[in-house]
C-alpha cells in the first residue's frame, strides 16, 4: 500500500474525519521528502509553501538573533512543522527548518490543500484542527516561558516531550527551553538528584 495513504489516514484520524475518497484525495497531495541530518527543509528568507508532517526523524525551527540560533519548535515523529505567517501571508520566513536526524517528511502543498478546502468542508475542519494544535503548542510554550522556572520548564518538557530531551543535542534543548547549556546542565543534575 502507498505510504502516502497511511499518512493521510493518520492525519484524518488525528485532526478530523474524512471519507475514504477524501483520504485518497489528501494522499494524492502528499509529497515525500527524505532528508539527511542537518539538512535544511526551509531557509530563512524563503516563503513557506507547505505544511510538513514528520513521518520519521526530528526537525527543529529556529531563528537567528544577535548571532545566536534560538530554537522555536522541535517536532518528532507525528509532528507538524510550518511557518504560519509565511504560509498565510506569502512573505519570507524569519524561521529556518532543519533536520536534527535523518528524516522523512511529507509536504502538504498549501495551495493545493486550500483547493481541497473549497471542495469539501471536512478538509477545512482538518486544516483548522492542525492550526488549532499549532497555536495551542505555541501558547503553551509561551506560558511556560512566562511563568515557570528553568527547572520546571525542563521537568515539563522531560514529561511531555521526552523525545526532544533524549534525542536533540544539549545546546538545542537549552535553546528550546531558553536557557544556556550551562543552566540546562545544572537543572538536569538537580532533577537527576531528586529522582
Amino acid at each position: 500500500m502507498d505510504k502516502r495513504h497511511d499518512i493521510a489516514r493518520d492525519l484524518a484520524r488525528r485532526y478530523g474525519t474524512l471519507t475514504a475518497e477524501q483520504i485518497k484525495m489528501l494522499a494524492e497531495l502528499l509529497v515525500p521528502i527524505r532528508l539527511k541530518r542537518h539538512q535544511l527543509l526551509l531557509d530563512a528568507g524563503s516563503v513557506c509553501e507547505n505544511i510538513y508532517y514528520v513521518e520519521r526523524g526530528l526537525l527543529r525551527q529556529y531563528y537567528n538573533k544577535n548571532g545566536r540560533e534560538l530554537t522555536e519548535h522541535i517536532a518528532p515523529e507525528g509532528g507538524i512543522v510550518m511557518c504560519i505567517e509565511s504560509l498565510f501571508r506569502r512573505m519570507p520566513s524569519h524561521l529556518t527548518i532543519e533536520t536534527l536526524e535523518p528524516s522523512t517528511v511529507y509536504a502538504i502543498p498549501f495551495d493545493a490543500f486550500m483547493q481541497l478546502c473549497e471542495k469539501a468542508f471536512p478538509f477545512c475542519r482538518l486544516l483548522l484542527s492542525i492550526l488549532e494544535e499549532s497555536l495551542i503548542v505555541s501558547q503553551h510554550k509561551a506560558d511556560t516561558l512566562r511563568y515557570e522556572t528553568a527547572g520546571e520548564r525542563y521537568r515539563r518538557t522531560l514529561h511531555d516531550l521526552p523525545d526532544i530531551v533524549r534525542r536533540a543535542p544539549l545546546h538545542i534543548v537549552a535553546s528550546y527551553l531558553q536557557m544556556t547549556p550551562e543552566t540546562l546542565s545544572r537543572v538536569r543534575a538537580q532533577a537527576n538528584a531528586t529522582e
